[in-house]
């Protein structure tokens, strides 16, 4: 099977690029790692919250309906997106600094004027800056023949562009403005972009601001996911694959050209590589990371065109998901950075954002200001960002990082409540996403989700070019021109698709019509009620699915009948045991549109299984087995009594199962005879019965020191179980803890 274009990675870039080439009929493949496209224009869910990864607000240089040839709608997407106008540029504080940046042009100057009038000349030679390299860029040539041509005579045709190319936006501040609070507020939300106004590109900053400050911003309704579920389907509704969940391993040379991909399961490692070919292969993702994808030459070659060149900084992320909006405290505020109080200077933030979490600057966006689709009526959601280290990170184990984040989370959050008192009394749940989430689910160096650092020898036709010095081998995203953020990772792919069609023969040899056919897409074989609001759903086994007893997979539906603040993909517990022939899933009814969709789902229906995952798993040498389970924990421990009785365990084995009533207790009567011999059925119905605690444990149990406890259920049971056998003297070599999703 060959195609077209086989696009690596399914960031915006890749996206961008595999939509516009499949617009023009051409055959396309993107492989992606993740089991949703996107890369950091994702969302996840996590209770009643769709939690936005990665987008505060995008520039309205794409969306606005007066650019005659956007390329939102040139890629057929635009009409299926909701864009929210943002009611402020940002709002910037500290102890010396309380401002709000409007949108547009004149009222930016106006307020800026008014606070700061003795600085009005350079606060409109700043603007008169950015309108003007805004301006020019827009006609600067596309041609690298046109750009040979008119080179002498540059600074005539593009003064603005030869003023700024090589100068840093913190020097450019220091010799225009008096005032440290001004220069501070002019760079408020730098870290949009960058880490250090003195490395931070002058031209880059420059065209950024502009295009926020004149079209505003925007967030996207329902969360960035939209965007990069549309320009997915425009690539499947025109004969395309999008295949999630694999890797791609090597890129394939032959005679200097890249010709194919061999490509793994990024969840079954049990799975044999693939190979795939095609005419074009783009590499979506980080450029330093295409050289280790070939042999030889060709990874040289990749090496030294980027020879010197840095990644930009990582991000810290807090998402929080709020029961009441912060509206209701008097929070008027959509983006608001809130700068250390030891910043008193331009001099002062590099230093800052990598400082002690009691002082470093962040930001934090309050979705619940427009209608972000994200909570349900009267929640909110709202997220914590900042500048972040890979190497504060790696290398801790699970334990110390787990302990370490909500060290960090009880910090900032404090400091947030100072900053908007209330605010922590309704918050709901929330989750740390550090630089080492963003390396685990994009690999970028540095955890970068910037790409390249917008430096002045990094900017701009400085980086990466679309096409690499391979042969069929180019190159898109926020690594290459013009890189960073939303709109420079859609504007890279779409023209690296542009050249890319330019390039190919019309009227040339036509792909066969062959698709690829991907066995990890199964049918659901039947469904049904087991217990109260309780569901049980068994699909197909996919080939060469071999698990073991106490793991999850990922289970994403191909066609949910409701999507509304949901992701048609959740990780469930296999209830099924290994060697059977199916798989088994089992959960709680509820709102989401997941689980109504799972309610609708009739035999035959599609879903794709990715797995399986997990290390929650039965441990050698046990004298004795303790299952503590609430609810729909059941799931995975059902694999683990059959797999005992199989092996005809012999020693004790003991089961707590709580629920609140025996109704809601699934597979009640199935655990009462497992066929182990040795074996004890404790159900603790909670509305009846004191909850699973040491006096209960005590009664049944000999001695609490000897065997393995296994601990299943909601994050609140398991602290509690875990605490309470910690208190009562149990190892931490005796505790297991399901780590399931």
């Amino acid at each position: 099977m060959d195609f077209d274009a086989i696009i690596i990675g399914g960031g915006l870039g890749g996206l961008s690029a595999g939509a516009m080439l499949a617009r023009h009929g051409k055959k396309v493949m993107l492989i992606e790692q993740h089991y949703v496209p996107g890369g950091c224009a994702t969302t996840f869910k996590r209770k009643d919250f769709l939690m936005e990864v990665g987008l505060h607000a995008m520039d309205g240089h794409l969306i606005n309906e007066e650019k005659k040839h956007s390329i939102l709608r040139y890629l057929g997407v635009r009409k299926h997106l909701d864009f929210q106008a943002v009611p402020e540029f940002f709002h910037i504080q500290n102890a010396n600094i309380n401002f709000t940046f409007p949108n547009g042009f004149e009222q930016a100057i106006e307020a800026l004027i008014q606070a700061f009038p003795e600085e009005e000349n350079g606060i409109r030679k700043l603007f008169r800056l950015m309108l003007g390299v805004q301006e020019e860029l827009s006609r600067f040539p596309k041609k690298t023949w046109e750009k040979i041509l008119k080179y002498p005579l540059f600074p005539l045709f593009y003064p603005k562009i030869v003023n700024t190319f090589s100068r840093t936006l913190g020097k450019y501040l220091d010799s225009h403005f008096v005032s440290d609070e001004l220069k501070l507020i002019l760079q408020g939300n730098l870290l949009y972009y960058h880490d250090d106004p003195y490395s931070m590109s002058l031209i880059f900053f420059a065209k950024a601001q502009a295009s926020f400050i004149q079209y505003g911003g925007f967030f996207l309704k329902g969360g960035s996911q939209k965007l990069s579920d549309s320009l997915a389907s425009k690539i499947t509704d025109n004969q395309g694959c999008l295949l999630l969940g694999k890797r791609v391993d090597k890129i394939l040379v032959e005679n200097k050209k890249a010709v194919g991909v061999i490509f793994s399961d990024a969840f079954n490692k049990q799975l044999k590589p693939e190979t795939l070919r095609a005419d074009h292969i783009i590499h979506s993702g980080a450029v330093p990371l295409v050289a280790d994808l070939m042999d030889g030459a060709a990874g040289e070659k990749i090496r030294k065109s980027i020879a010197g060149m840095h990644p930009a900084c990582s991000l810290l992320c807090i998402y929080i998901g709020f029961s009441k909006e912060p509206k209701s405290l008097g929070h008027n505020r959509y983006s608001t950075f809130l700068y250390g109080d030891d910043v008193k200077s331009l001099k002062d933030i590099h230093a800052n954002f990598y400082g002690p979490w009691e002082q470093r600057s962040f930001a934090f966006v309050d979705y619940g200001q427009v209608d972000s689709g994200l909570a349900p009526e009267g929640k909110s959601f709202g997220v914590i960002s900042m500048a972040d280290r890979l190497s504060d990170w790696e290398g801790l184990e699970e334990a110390e990082y787990k302990k370490k984040k909500e060290k960090l989370a009880g910090i900032l959050l404090d400091r947030l409540e100072k900053a908007i008192p209330g605010i922590t009394s309704i918050i709901e749940t929330y989750e740390v996403g550090t630089s080492r989430t963003i390396k685990n689910y994009t690999l970028n160096p540095n955890a970068a989700p910037y790409g390249f650092a917008q430096t002045p020898a990094q900017v701009g036709f400085k980086r990466p070019s679309y096409k690499s010095p391979v042969k069929n081998l180019w190159l898109s995203g926020t690594w290459t021109f013009p890189g960073g953020g939303f709109t420079g990772a859609i504007v890279s792919g779409f023209l690296c698709g542009l050249q890319i069609k330019k390039q190919m023969v019309k009227g040339g040899p036509a792909k066969n019509e062959e698709q690829y056919s991907d066995p990890r897409v199964v049918k659901l074989l039947q469904k049904e009620v087991i217990c109260d609001q309780t569901l049980e759903l068994i699909f197909q086994k996919p080939p060469g699915f071999n698990f073991q007893a106490g793991q999850y997979a990922y289970v994403s539906l191909s066609n949910p009948a409701y999507s509304s603040a949901d992701i048609p993909v959740r990780p469930l517990s296999l209830a099924s045991h290994p060697s059977e022939d199916h798989l088994k899933f089992v959960m709680r009814k509820s709102s989401s549109s997941f689980k109504r969709s799972c309610e609708v789902l009739q035999p035959g229906d599609c879903a794709t299984i990715y797995g399986p995952r997990g290390e929650f798993s039965l441990k050698p040498k046990s004298s004795g087995l303790v299952f503590l389970v609430s609810g729909i924990g059941i799931s995975p421990v059902l694999p683990m009594l059959r797999e005992l009785a199989q092996q005809s365990y012999k020693n004790p084995v003991h089961l707590f199962y709580s629920n609140k009533t025996e109704a809601t207790a699934a597979y009640h009567r199935q655990l009462s005879n497992p066929g182990i011999k040795n074996y004890s059925y404790v159900p603790v119905f909670t509305t009846a019965d004191a909850r699973i605690n040491e006096k209960i444990l005590q009664k049944r149990l000999s001695d609490l020191l000897v065997p393995d406890f296994y601990i299943v259920g909601s994050s609140t049971f398991l602290n509690s179980m875990v605490e309470m056998l910690q208190k009562s003297g149990v190892g931490a070599d005796h505790i297991h803890t399901d780590d399931f999703g």
